[in-house]
């Protein structure tokens, strides 16, 4: 008794694998992507204050600083609880900073050649610093010392493309690419208008570093 052979595409097709068209790119909004590049960097900060255990609050009206960050602890010593000043950056001028990852595989056995072995070879290690521009408004009120709050900066790294911010699956939600942080106190204003100052690829954004932050400032410490 012959079978009909599945047609292609269907339930049992002979390459193992179900061909399936590539779905339609979504109707994105009309909002700039400036304004899109601002909206995800507060859902980042939303994410890593709720894992570090922070509240948030926005002062309004906005004068240079977009939000108030408060931890509380107590082991913190100036106060029960502390606050620092966060001014939010995104750019998708700069390339992603791809750290060096160890190899997890057992190494080559003595007597086999590379090619025995599917090895890949390690990301470049990251660039200490990158550099980014502020109006010099901005860096005047990030480097007033002394301050009774502290302030940081964070500064986001998105693709250019909005088709590649997001990552979504059953396990886990991936924002791109990442976000770093540094304390600008006391830094110099050199331009005329404008100043660069080097953001370090070492303090990345996460609630670990917020964690760290606070317990410093909790301290009477700075960031």
């Amino acid at each position: 008794m012959a079978f009909p052979q599945p047609e292609r595409g269907g339930p049992f097709p002979a390459n193992g694998t179900r061909d399936r068209p590539e779905p339609p790119a979504p109707t994105r909004g009309a909002l700039a992507t400036t304004a899109c590049m601002e909206t995800l960097q507060v859902g980042y900060l939303h994410a890593v204050a709720a894992a570090a255990g922070c509240s948030l609050a926005q002062p309004f009206p906005d004068y240079g600083i977009d939000w108030h960050v408060s931890h509380s602890a107590p082991g913190h010593t100036v106060d029960d609880e502390v606050t620092i000043k966060v001014q939010l950056k995104a750019t998708y001028q700069l390339a992603p900073r791809l750290a060096a990852r160890p190899d997890p595989r057992p190494a080559r056995p003595p007597g086999t050649r590379p090619t025995d072995l599917l090895t890949a070879r390690p990301a470049a290690p990251p660039a200490p610093t990158f550099a980014f521009t502020l109006d010099n408004d901005h860096l005047a009120k990030l480097a007033r010392t002394p301050v009774s709050v502290h302030k940081i900066l964070v500064v986001m790294i998105v693709p250019r493309a909005r088709d590649d911010w997001l990552r979504a699956g059953h396990d886990g939600l991936e924002l791109r690419h990442c976000c770093y942080w540094t304390n600008l106190a006391g830094h110099p204003v050199t331009g005329r208008n404008r100043t660069t100052v080097r953001i370090p690829t070492t303090r990345i954004f996460d609630d670990r570093a917020l964690c760290e932050i606070m317990t410093r400032v909790g301290a009477g410490g700075r960031p």
